[in-house]
């Protein structure tokens, strides 16, 4: 950092994937009301991040180039805007960015107070970085859209979880058990045994022909899918859910979209049910909590220096990644 420049990774056009983000110098951002400034010690990337590199928001974000991506952040205090309360220089903090303005592939980043949490000595940064999105995101599928207690109360629920090795998957899975849950996954062969050790009841390989057709090795009907992967076709999910069974649909495309619309016209009891993840601020702090009490783990695939964020942007883009991909300056 020289003077009152800062290293960040940042974008200026659509496309071009890990080869797209370019390394330049820019000013360290100022915080204005209601706004911290934070040294960033680890950011971790979400598949949100390279789809709107893609297009796949255009026309709503990113809102203007150049952009600096990367919303997860875990950092220090460095300075206050005016009128912020509870947090002063020196406190270690968690944040969620708005992926309008984007700003955690930098050395310095500017959260609102609103949507920034105290992190704990027993949080490690990387730890605080891969919650905001992906445990946010598990947190409200979960308690709004399917309706778990996570106080253990409540019926039981026969969820499944797809993709249960990703970001928001492992998250998911382990959230789950905390309620009165039978956890199905599915992964890769390779991660079954992961899956497991994050305490769901069965796990399949979605390479089976049983993994493909998503059927519960017990027999059991699904009250509620938690639909973390990609490309699985509603007829699919259909016969394995129970008469009010619905998918939680945490990337809603078109396609999902209009499924959506169908299962409400038609008064169908079996529902898609698109997820927009509102951020809360005392959401972020329940799931810091949790890690902190050794409650919730947050896996981390990889990490990877600022100056070598392309690399864990193209492992992003890949999607295998075992638990969440982490940044540090």
């Amino acid at each position: 950092m020289a003077g009152n420049l800062m290293h960040a990774v940042q974008y200026s056009s659509y496309g071009g994937g890990a080869a797209g983000l370019k390394h330049v110098e820019v000013p360290i951002p100022t915080p204005k009301q209601g706004e911290v400034l934070l040294k960033v010690e680890a950011t971790s990337l979400n598949p949100v991040d390279w789809k709107m590199q893609k297009g796949m928001l255009r026309p709503f974000l990113p809102r203007k180039f150049p952009y600096i991506p990367g919303t997860d952040i875990a950092g220090e205090v460095i300075k206050v805007g005016a009128g912020v309360k509870n947090y002063k220089p020196g406190d270690k903090v968690v944040a969620i960015l708005n992926h309008g303005s984007g700003g955690g592939l930098a050395e310095f980043a500017v959260a609102k107070e609103s949507l920034t949490v105290g992190r704990p000595p027993e949080v490690s940064a990387a730890e605080g970085a891969g919650l905001p999105v992906a445990g946010l995101t598990a947190l409200q599928a979960l308690t709004q859209s399917a309706g778990v207690k996570l106080d253990g109360s409540g019926q039981q629920v026969n969820l499944l979880i797809t993709a249960a090795s990703g970001g928001v998957g492992q998250y998911a899975v382990q959230l789950a058990k905390r309620g009165n849950t039978h956890v199905t996954a599915t992964c890769g062969a390779r991660n079954t045994d992961f899956v497991k050790s994050l305490g769901a009841d069965e796990v399949l390989d979605y390479k089976t022909p049983d993994g493909a057709a998503l059927k519960s090795p017990s027999g059991r009907k699904y009250d509620a899918v938690i639909h973390c992967a990609m490309g699985i076709a509603w007829s699919t999910f259909e016969p394995n859910l129970s008469a009010n069974g619905k998918v939680i649909d945490i990337t809603p495309g078109p396609s999902a979209l209009m499924t959506f619309a169908l299962k409400k016209l038609t008064f169908s009891k079996k529902q898609l049910v698109p997820l927009l993840m509102i951020p809360k601020k005392e959401n972020l702090d329940y799931l810091v909590k949790l890690v902190k009490e050794g409650k919730l783990k947050t896996i981390i695939d990889s990490k990877h220096p600022l100056s070598k964020a392309e690399v864990g942007w193209a492992k992003s883009i890949d999607g295998h990644a075992t638990g969440k991909i982490v940044v540090e300056p």
